[in-house]
């Protein structure tokens, strides 16, 4: 079993140590270091991995290093990295950081992968799109999917389209949750009390989604067959399309992506 190592033990971090540990991953094969050591610890507290505040023990035995610190330390990060990681599986979830830019901070690496999860891989519900420097090896093929795998589906995509993915499924959840919000609020508005309302946004938010994922029918279709000529729900379609909803989601993506290749540029 290959041994992984986590540079870095906040969220994204323990969201993957806690997929891969339900999946049958022995604690004893994972191993973390945190900066400052205590959400390290936590985790290790948590789970029964191996937490260590030395470097060169943190990849002495490591088949691959996820790097899951912050983003803004990268430029920081110990030097001696440029060997402790030659000759192993390098996969980043540090947004905005492009693989020519890993490159320099581990020159070494038999190969880079560079990934962009989202939250609900916390839950194992997540979808992570990812690039790899060079094309995949079976094996590190097999390690890619485990620990992504481990915080839901995947989608391998060019290193270009990225910044894309951070706008849509990146950044996703959270205008899926401003969404919510507005549903409930309009709910209360309606005359709801605004514990019914939250309940019946999630809900219908959640039931809707499991649909659409197992049917093969389209968004639209799926649409469709909610609304009835001049009923309730076209009255509410048509004040969207009105507001030009649409025009705002893509408006809403286009902008997140821009900011996405802004960070990027490093």
């Amino acid at each position: 079993m290959s041994k992984i190592a986590f540079l870095g033990a906040g969220r994204m971090a323990s969201a993957m140590v806690d997929g891969l540990l339900s999946k049958g991953t022995a604690p004893s094969a994972l191993i973390c270091l945190s900066g400052s050591g205590k959400t390290a610890d936590t985790l290790s507290a948590r789970t029964g991995i191996i937490a260590t505040t030395d470097l060169a023990a943190l990849l002495r035995d490591a088949d691959a290093l996820v790097l899951s610190c912050k983003p803004q330390q990268l430029a920081g990060l110990d030097p001696r990295l440029a060997e402790l990681t030659a000759g192993k599986l390098v996969l980043s979830v540090l947004a905005g950081k492009k693989l020519a830019r890993l490159s320099q901070v581990f020159p070494k690496a038999r190969n880079l992968v560079r990934s962009m999860p989202n939250t609900p891989g916390q839950i194992g519900a997540g979808i992570t799109g990812w690039n790899a420097l060079h094309p995949l090896s079976p094996a590190d093929q097999s390690l890619v999917d485990e620990i992504l795998g481990a915080m839901g589906k995947t989608v391998a995509v060019e290193e270009s389209q990225l910044d894309a993915v951070t706008a849509v499924s990146g950044s996703g959840p959270a205008y899926v949750f401003e969404f919510a919000a507005a549903l409930r609020e309009a709910g209360v508005s309606a005359g709801l009390s605004r514990e019914a309302a939250y309940r019946l946004a999630v809900e219908t938010i959640l039931g809707a989604a499991k649909l659409m994922a197992q049917s093969t029918a389209s968004a639209e279709d799926l649409r469709n067959q909610v609304t009835s000529p001049n009923g309730t729900t076209y009255a509410g379609l048509m004040r969207m399309e009105a507001r030009d909803f649409r025009g705002l989601i893509h408006e809403t993506v286009a902008a997140a992506k821009a900011r996405s290749e802004e960070l990027s540029r490093d």
